[in-house]
């Protein structure tokens, strides 16, 4: 068995998700969040992103590492924060030798559910479905976060090349 160790990056919600696999089985690990407050200065967000990873690696030890590319959608002012907010999980990454693969969020929809476009509801149904979870994690950074590293582990079975970091 290995284990992935999923990220949704965010600076006010970053989601996270463990899962162990091997080449017939899924095994939800666990899951959860790191949250900020709207009024915590920026630096000081990055820094509890950093500390909060560096734990969780700790706690969890991932052979590798599946994180979701940036995306530049409707809300460009966001796009500054969170891409800082994937530096410093980035460069925690590099720091512990974890080996980390960038998805876009259209493959890892289309890895998870078969369609580039499909919403969310219908990738935090099928992760819950391929986990064999009884409930869809909450809250939803969490379920991505699972679904990235599921995207991985589906690539890797296909023999798919992946985007390496």
């Amino acid at each position: 068995m290995r284990r992935i160790l999923g990220i949704d990056p965010g600076n006010a919600i970053m989601g996270w998700g463990v899962i162990d696999y091997d080449d017939t089985q899924l095994i939800h690990v666990a899951n959860g969040v790191f949250t900020t407050k709207k009024d915590t200065p920026e630096m000081q967000r990055i820094h509890y992103i950093f500390m909060s990873l560096e734990d969780l690696i700790k706690s969890f030890h991932p052979d590798v590492c599946s994180v979701e590319e940036l995306y530049i959608g409707r809300n460009v002012s966001s796009v500054v924060n969170v891409a800082q907010a994937r530096g410093s999980i980035l460069l925690c990454l590099s720091m512990n030798d974890i080996p980390t693969f960038e998805y876009h969020p259209m493959t890892v929809k289309k890895s998870v559910t078969g369609n580039g476009k499909a919403n969310k509801g219908c990738v935090q149904s099928c992760v819950s479905r391929y986990l064999g979870l009884t409930e869809i994690p909450k809250p939803d950074d969490a379920a991505d976060a699972l679904g990235i590293a599921l995207c991985h582990v589906f690539r890797l079975r296909k023999g798919e090349r992946s985007v390496y970091t």
